[in-house]
């Protein structure tokens, strides 16, 4: 009882931090109009601009793109407290998510969806698969390779499962990410005053759901074989999850079949990855590392 209050704790102090990070410098640095750079900052602090304004240049609110983004910077943060879980006090983790939000990640993002080197070499990221999950995910690896395992996790080479305490909850969860990705990807178009926008945004639905559908077999089928018959709850929520990270890339251009493709390609990686990091020791509590990096 005492590890889930501080992980719920955790989860709403570090959206409530980086709502403020993001408000002060972190757009600030995500967005600054520079091409072809590795840092820059543009109209810095973002407070002092007038929220609710519209920009003419891309059609929408400025308050309504900065909110959206913000909840992307967030979701990065997410990523890490779930892999360092049950062994990490309140006030050196709100420090780091105080750094992640306000400078790590939006460096990161501007290198792509700011105009910066990524995207001069053509690189691209439609929602966020690789600028928002697997930054989260790198964070989660170095901070679970720094802070070590859970008390007992592992006696030399023998590793000692610590399972989650309510799969309810967690099937639960599950449903409301998925949910959620409706609006992470499908919010991605950035416009929905078109016919054209709106029948995009309708194929990003559809792609979405095959994605976490194929993740979701992917590893059905997959634990079976590796478990003899065996199917594991938490492996297939996470094949859910890694399916939906694996389209996040590009969630419009793709067919149907080429989505629960691509999907099933994240619910593989999940169940195999995640007992290889307890080989390596490392100790990541809601496999969150194989979801969000390497999906």
């Amino acid at each position: 009882s005492k590890n889930v209050s501080v992980q719920c704790l955790k989860n709403i102090g570090l959206y409530s931090i980086a709502g403020l990070m993001f408000w002060v410098i972190g757009y600030s640095i995500a967005y600054p109009g520079f091409e072809g750079g590795f840092f820059g900052i543009a109209d810095f602090p973002y407070w002092m601009q007038g929220v609710g304004e519209a920009d003419t240049d891309t059609g929408y609110s400025i308050a309504s793109d900065w909110f959206f983004q913000m909840v992307f910077c967030a979701t990065t943060a997410s990523i890490v407290s779930g892999t360092v879980a049950e062994r990490i006090k309140i006030v050196p983790f709100f420090i780091f998510v105080t750094l992640l939000t306000g400078f790590i990640y939006p460096v990161i993002v501007s290198w792509e969806w700011g105009a910066g080197w990524l995207d001069a070499m053509g690189f691209s990221d439609f929602a966020g698969s690789t600028l928002v999950h697997s930054t989260g995910g790198w964070a989660a690896l170095a901070g679970a390779i720094i802070i070590g395992p859970r008390i007992g996790k592992y006696f030399g080479k023998q590793v000692n499962p610590m399972p989650g305490n309510n799969i309810p909850l967690a099937a639960l969860g599950t449903f409301i990410l998925w949910f959620g990705w409706f609006g992470f990807n499908g919010a991605s178009q950035l416009a929905a005053g078109t016919a054209a926008d709106i029948n995009s945004v309708s194929q990003i639905f559809a792609n979405t759901n095959l994605a976490a559908a194929g993740g979701v077999l992917a590893a059905m089928f997959t634990t079976s074989i590796l478990y003899k018959g065996k199917v594991d709850a938490t492996m297939v929520f996470n094949g859910a999850i890694g399916g939906l990270v694996s389209i996040t890339a590009e969630p419009l251009a793709p067919t149907m079949l080429a989505s629960i493709l691509i999907g099933g390609v994240g619910g593989i990686l999940v169940v195999v990855f995640v007992p290889l990091l307890d080989k390596l020791k490392i100790d990541d509590v809601v496999g969150a590392i194989p979801v969000h990096l390497l999906a």
